[in-house]
């Protein structure tokens, strides 16, 4: 049973950061993308930013230049730093991670980002 467990949501003013993480625990090998959605309320999950096991990043044009996605591999732990944050990255975030061996999409629980103006 894999699990992704994500911390590091909370309030913040416009203009702060936070930093996200996502660890993978249970029984698993590795995996491939890792990567970050959220959701407004009323709005359809949208994707944030990705990372390959390689390093290889994307993000949407939205967060571009504010935002930051890392990944320890060796603990199997995906970041996203958020700076500059506004009002409309209020959202649940979400982290998912596609096992290599099963290629599975696996999904956290989800994290409350909250940004105040």
């Amino acid at each position: 049973q894999v699990q992704l467990v994500e911390s590091g949501g909370g309030l913040v003013q416009a203009g702060g950061s936070l930093r996200l993480s996502c660890a993978a625990t249970g029984r698993f090998s590795s995996f491939n993308t890792m990567g970050w959605y959220r959701q407004a309320p009323g709005k359809q999950r949208e994707f944030i930013a990705a990372i390959t096991s390689g390093g290889s990043t994307n993000y949407a044009d939205s967060v571009k230049g504010r935002f930051t996605i890392s990944r320890d591999n060796a603990k199997n732990t995906v970041y996203l730093q958020m700076n500059s944050l506004k009002p409309e990255d209020t959202a649940v975030y979400y982290c998912n991670a596609r096992g290599i061996a099963t290629n599975y999409l696996y999904w956290g629980q989800g994290t409350q980002v909250t940004v105040s103006s």
